[in-house]
């Protein structure tokens, strides 16, 4: 791995401590405008002094991130289908690596569907990028997607991590599951959470990130759990908590509470 690789993994998985907290907000390239990210400038601007990393499209990189932001960026690079399309495993690599680093893209993002009808297309499109990325330096992470009829179990999941470091992913974003320190074990780059779905409460969130962490993960990227919540700023604090600070999930949960109080405060004093 040369020097430029080295720093833009650096810039991801902070060295002090080997984790990371990523800020998913790349979920309109299939799903459009998604609950909360409607106007991604406004969920991403209050979000981002507590982001290690930010995972985005382009598109929305160009509109709604300002310029002189010093977030890393881990670009969402695969694409091709929606929600309403025929069938969302069709991806293919959508923007290229010299438009990445016009960009200052500290990382490439794209997604495999290890098991989907279009596996072995988005299988090849992670071999290929990974060969640009080795040109030009900079790392790419694989998304291990899953399908509707897909089980997220650690024997499929497993195969999915181990199937993408093979052909060169320098990170995995995957899902958290049972048996979840077998998932790791397997695989010999870093591995982080997804954060999936919003979940039902902020606490069942916060344990997740414990759960990931004490479990292996190097970190999370999580979105939907933190930018629909009622109070962002005080969730993304929570999760950064677990990860760099090495709290409970009780902990955190305070922290959690006491800055959600701190954000009604605010609201109170404005309105």
């Amino acid at each position: 791995m040369d020097w430029g690789m080295k720093n833009r993994m650096s810039k991801i998985i902070r060295p002090q401590d080997g984790r990371t907290v990523m800020l998913a907000v790349d979920h309109g390239y299939f799903l459009g405008p998604t609950e909360r990210l409607e106007n991604p400038s406004r969920t991403i601007k209050p979000l981002l002094p507590y982001a290690d990393s930010l995972m985005l499209t382009r598109g929305v990189l160009r509109t709604s991130v300002n310029p002189s932001t010093d977030v890393p960026i881990v670009l969402r690079v695969s694409g091709g289908s929606s929600i309403v399309g025929e069938d969302l495993s069709k991806e293919s690599i959508t923007t290229s690596v010299e438009d990445a680093m016009k960009l200052n893209a500290s990382c490439l993002a794209l997604s495999i569907f290890v098991g989907s009808k279009y596996e072995h297309q988005t299988l090849t499109n992670l071999a290929k990028l990974v060969d640009e990325g080795e040109r030009f330096g900079i790392p790419i992470l694989a998304v291990t997607a899953v399908g509707k009829e897909m089980a997220r179990d650690h024997r499929y999941l497993a195969l999915a991590c181990r199937i993408a470091a093979e052909l060169g992913a320098h990170l995995i974003k995957t899902y958290y599951c049972e048996n979840f320190q077998k998932v790791v074990e397997g695989c010999p780059v870093p591995v982080i959470i997804a954060g999936g779905k919003k979940l039902p409460n902020e606490l069942d969130a916060l344990q997740l990130a414990y759960d990931a962490v004490d479990n292996g993960a190097m970190g999370v990227d999580m979105g939907r759990n933190i930018w629909q919540s009622d109070y962002p700023v005080a969730m993304i604090k929570a999760v950064r908590a677990i990860i760099h600070e090495n709290s409970n999930v009780k902990e955190a949960n305070d922290i959690f509470i006491k800055e959600k109080e701190l954000e009604q405060q605010k609201v109170i004093k404005t309105a």
